[in-house]
C-alpha cells in the first residue's frame, strides 16, 4: 500500500499569502519589530493561528537567526533572579523568541561553558547576569553575538548594561537604621577574590556605599564587614560571627535577601529575637521579604525592571549591531517591614 506524503510544513510565505501582506510585514511581527500596527499585528498572529504555522527554528538559524536567547545566571538557587526572568519574559511574551536558561553555579569554569555552548548553538542574544568574566571576555562574546550585562557596573561600547545604583541602595539601609538609632550597623558582604572584578560587581559596590554611608553619618569607628558568600550559609555565618563580637552589633545588612534568610536563622539559633535584640535588613525585596512570618525590611532594586529593560535593549541591539551602546542605571527604594526597629536599651 502506497504511502501518503507527509503534510507540507507551513512557511512564512504562506502567512504573507493568507493574511494579504508582504513576507517583510510578518518577519516583523514574528522579530515584535517597530513599524507594525497592532491591527497588522493581530491580522497576522489571526493568520498564523489559523494555518497553524509554527516557527522553524533549524531553518531560521541557516537565515540567521533562531529566536533564541540565552540567559545565564550564576545561581539558580538565589529568588531575586527568577525576578529578572520574569521581567525579561515579559517583553519577550510579545515576540517569538524564547529563552533558555543556562545556570553556572557560581562557577567562573562553568559559565565560561554556558556561555560558549548558547554561541554554538547560533542564538540570536544573550543577557549575562552578573557575570564573572573579565571586560576583555565580555567584550569577545559580545563581538560574537549581541550582549547585555544585568548587575555589573561596567561600560563598554560593545555592550549593554542594566543595573542599580547600589551605592544608594546601600545608603539607604544605614539611613533608615541611623535614624532609629543604630550605632553599631554590621554588614554581611560577599567575599572578592578575583581583582578585576571588585570594582565593578555588586556586592562590592553596595560593601563600599555602606562604609561611605556610615561614615557620612559620623559612624566610620563603627564600620564592620564580614564576608562570606550571598548564600543562607553565608548569611547563617556571617551573622554568627558578628554575635560573637563582644560588643554584638544592634543592626545587620545583608547585602542579598538569601544572606538575610540565614542571619535569621542565626539570631534564631543564638536565641535572640528580631527586631527586639537585633535588627536585620535584606537587598533585594524578593517574594519571601513579605511573608508575614519574616517581614523583611529590603533594598527594592525592580529586578523584573531589569529584567525588561535588559530584554528590551537585547531585541534593539539585536535589530542594529552598530547602535550605540547603552547602560540603564536604576534608582533603589526602602521597602520598611517589621524586621528593622530602635534598638534595645
Amino acid at each position: 500500500m502506497e504511502q501518503s506524503a507527509p503534510p507540507r510544513r507551513i512557511t512564512i510565505v504562506d502567512v504573507a499569502e493568507h493574511a494579504n501582506v508582504s513576507t517583510t510585514t510578518v518577519s516583523k511581527v514574528l522579530r515584535n519589530a517597530y513599524g507594525v500596527s497592532p491591527a497588522m499585528q493581530a491580522k497576522v498572529r489571526k493568520s498564523m493561528s489559523d494555518l497553524g504555522y509554527r516557527p522553524h527554528a533549524a531553518a531560521r538559524g541557516l537565515r540567521g537567526r533562531t529566536y533564541t536567547i540565552g540567559l545565564m545566571l550564576p545561581d539558580i538557587r538565589n529568588p531575586f533572579f527568577p525576578e529578572i526572568i520574569d521581567g525579561a519574559n515579559e517583553v519577550l511574551d510579545a515576540t517569538d523568541y524564547q529563552i533558555l536558561l543556562g545556570p553556572a553555579r557560581n562557577v567562573r569554569e562553568i559559565e565560561h561553558r554556558v556561555t560558549e555552548a548558547m554561541i554554538d548553538r547560533s542564538m540570536d542574544g544573550l543577557i549575562l547576569i552578573v557575570p564573572a568574566a573579565t571586560p576583555t571576555e565580555l567584550e569577545q562574546t559580545a563581538r560574537a553575538v549581541p550582549v547585555v550585562v544585568v548587575a555589573r557596573h561596567l561600560r563598554s561600547t560593545l555592550l549593554d548594561t542594566v543595573v542599580t545604583d547600589d551605592v544608594a541602595g546601600a545608603a539607604l539601609v544605614v539611613d533608615h537604621l541611623a535614624d532609629l538609632g543604630h550605632r553599631r550597623i554590621a554588614h554581611i558582604a560577599h567575599a572578592e577574590s578575583q581583582r578585576h572584578l571588585v570594582t565593578t560587581m555588586p556586592n562590592t559596590i553596595r560593601a563600599e556605599g555602606y562604609r561611605q554611608a556610615m561614615r557620612a553619618r559620623g559612624l566610620g569607628d563603627e564600620i564592620d564587614v564580614v564576608a562570606t558568600t550571598y548564600s543562607k550559609e553565608g548569611g547563617y555565618l556571617g551573622a554568627r560571627q558578628l554575635l560573637a563580637r563582644s560588643r554584638r552589633p544592634t543592626a545587620i545588612f545583608a547585602g542579598a535577601d538569601i544572606a538575610a534568610m540565614g542571619a535569621l536563622e542565626a539570631i534564631a539559633d543564638a536565641g535572640l529575637s528580631v527586631p527586639g535584640d537585633i535588627s536585620v535588613v535584606g537587598y533585594d525585596n524578593t517574594d519571601f521579604a513579605a511573608l508575614g512570618g519574616i517581614g523583611l525590611t529590603s533594598v527594592e532594586q525592580g529586578g523584573r525592571q531589569m529584567g525588561s529593560d535588559a530584554a528590551r535593549l537585547l531585541l534593539e541591539r539585536i535589530d542594529d549591531r552598530a547602535k550605540p551602546s547603552r547602560l540603564i542605571s536604576l534608582s533603589p527604594t526602602l521597602v520598611v517591614r517589621r524586621s528593622s526597629a530602635p534598638p534595645p536599651r
